[in-house]
């Protein structure tokens, strides 16, 4: 299953995308997380020290790489100049899986050792000041929303990705591929006009959308949260020692975690199976069209002279079937 973390700047989204893959970690289940934030840092979560962080690989580096692979044989599409990052996969089509080798993988994907296990790390590269003026953070993600349109995951197999800050996130169809979003949100004002925001974006395209209250400091803030979010406050987090000395890079092992926060993921992670198992694969693929043809329509097919709703192919479906390994 597919989950996002969101909220706005300092809500603690990160840390808890760290806390929620070492949880999963764990407890035995397969993971891809992604750092698709502007400002990277959720290989430091993770324990990275500066410099095996700042040397992750960015997937935007690899994009032709990324594309060339995803296309296979693939009819409908010409050649890998003509895709664009919402192309979404046909007959032919190459797809990733969760518990697999791939070129994809092997470029850009590095393995991170936890406590309990080891998780692949992708990350779409920092915001560098040569981006400044000439590209957006969303030339920065096409490439991570290119393989999540090509990735299928079966059930207890995980891949967690750390969005932007604010309400970037629904600026492009990614925020449709995700089976959970957690909206990290703090008991302020400004935390819950976040979700206010996500709130009416994710109505429209039937959103799974839960929020985790963070930085809980009594009932008084949980009262807060139930009263300006209603049923959507799935838990809340409070002061954590053990955060605090992992962000001093001195981190215990993690089965000494608080054990109201193991069972604040714990409740997390078993809403995310729920949610995964109510995914209308039909629905998933036509949300995916719907995004690349509004694309087309309104740079793409200009940016690439050619007619992008013909990469389309009417009969295919992903399915759960798919996540299967495959013959190579």
């Amino acid at each position: 299953m597919k989950i996002a973390f969101v909220g706005k700047g300092g809500s603690g989204k990160t840390t808890l995308s760290s806390l929620f893959i070492r949880h999963l970690t764990a407890n035995e289940a397969p993971v891809v997380a992604v750092d698709a934030d502007i400002n990277q840092h959720l290989g430091a979560a993770l324990g990275l020290d500066d410099t095996a962080a700042a040397t992750l690989p960015a997937m935007g580096a690899h994009l032709p790489l990324i594309k060339e692979y995803l296309r296979g044989t693939n009819p409908r599409i010409s050649s890998a100049d003509s895709m664009i990052k919402t192309t979404p996969p046909g007959e032919g089509s190459r797809l990733l899986r969760v518990c697999e080798n791939n070129p994809v993988y092997d470029a850009c994907a590095r393995p991170v050792a936890l406590d309990d296990g080891e998780i692949r790390l992708m990350a779409t590269g920092p915001f560098s000041e040569s981006d400044l003026g000439v590209a957006c953070y969303h030339s920065k993600v096409g490439a991570v929303e290119l393989c999540l349109n090509h990735l299928v995951d079966g059930p207890h197999e995980y891949v967690v990705v750390d969005m932007t800050a604010g309400s970037d996130s629904f600026a492009s169809g990614m925020f449709t591929r995700f089976d959970m979003t957690f909206l990290v949100a703090e008991p302020t004002r400004k935390g819950v006009s976040v979700y206010r925001q996500y709130k009416e974006y994710a109505r429209d395209f039937g959103i799974s959308l839960k929020v985790v209250g963070n930085k809980v400091q009594g009932r008084d803030d949980v009262e807060f949260l139930r009263d300006e979010v209603g049923e959507d406050l799935l838990v809340t987090v409070g002061h954590s020692e053990w955060v605090r000395a992992m962000e001093k890079g001195r981190p215990a092992r993690f089965e000494l975690l608080e054990a109201d926060n193991r069972c604040a993921l714990q409740t997390m992670q078993d809403t995310a199976e729920d949610s995964y198992e109510l995914r209308d694969w039909e629905r998933y693929t036509r949300q995916m069209v719907h995004f690349h043809l509004r694309n087309a329509e309104n740079w793409g097919n200009a940016k690439t002279g050619v007619d992008l709703a013909a990469q389309v192919d009417p009969a295919f479906v992903l399915s759960e079937a798919l996540a299967l390994p495959q013959p190579s």
